[in-house]
């Protein structure tokens, strides 16, 4: 009998971390689970008790404290099969608008994050020659949204990264997946002041991105239709692209304290 499937998933408390920890957990699979909200987490294995999950309280930019909490997760339940770099935040910032902290937050979180997160299991997993990373970008970061170039630079810069992090672990063996979600219905959403064309819920959207996971498929959108529309916004001529989307609704500017 084979064992449970591992995987270690940061932003677990809520939105597409929380429903891909829920739909791991529906397939039985051992979760290390990573977020700020430690009781979020403690909630979510309470509610889970067939399961083995270890919760940590971490916040990603801190990569001392992200790189104890996978030598705890290997230390008690071996080297995990499956690593998703989930933690995300979406800001509105402008330029000129005294908006720089917001812009170094988001980064912070959306791409060092995601190279915090793999570099604890990434020499292990070559060393294997097995494991998969997985990291979740977005079809914002295909082209710059106005009023949210923080958030569409962060996900570009995840974009190339994990682009050329699947073409370097390729020889070992080591799979690198990258999940572009279109509009999912989450509370990162639930605020947009937009219309979002094709919202899909956030568990049919975990369940679709485990999926693309076990087949190792290098580059997955969902929902499906995005993926269409990220094909347009990659090739339209930049005047027509800067044209129709300088009168686009934008999120509203982030309040940093």
């Amino acid at each position: 009998m084979s064992s449970p499937l591992k995987v270690f998933i940061t932003g677990a408390s809520s939105g597409i971390g929380l429903a891909l920890a829920a739909e791991y957990a529906r397939r039985g699979a051992t979760l290390g689970l990573v977020a700020r909200r430690g009781e979020a987490l403690a909630a979510f294995k309470r509610s889970h008790p067939q399961n083995s999950i270890s919760c940590y309280s971490v916040d990603v930019r801190d990569a001392e404290a992200l790189a104890e909490a996978a030598a705890q997760f290997i230390a008690e339940h071996g080297q995990p099969d499956i690593v998703i770099a989930n933690a995300g935040v979406s800001r509105g910032a402008v330029t000129g608008e005294g908006d720089l902290r917001t812009f170094r937050e988001v980064m912070d979180i959306n791409y060092f994050g995601m190279v915090a997160t793999f570099e604890p299991f990434a020499a292990a997993m070559v060393a294997a020659r097995r494991g998969t990373l997985v990291g979740i970008a977005s079809v914002a970061g295909v082209r710059g949204l106005p009023g949210s170039g923080a958030y569409s630079a962060s996900k570009s810069a995840a974009l190339k990264y994990l682009e050329a992090l699947r073409v370097e672990m390729r020889p070992h063996d080591v799979g690198v997946v990258t999940i572009a979600p279109g509009y999912i219905r989450t509370p990162m959403t639930a605020h947009n002041p937009y219309t979002m064309p094709f919202l899909m819920d956030a568990d049919r959207f975990a369940a679709k991105a485990a999926q693309a996971i076990e087949r190792r498929t290098a580059f997955a959108v969902f929902p499906w239709q995005m993926r269409l529309v990220a094909m347009l916004l990659h090739v339209v001529p930049r005047w027509l692209y800067d044209r129709v989307f300088e009168r686009a609704p934008r999120k509203p500017r982030a309040v940093v304290e």
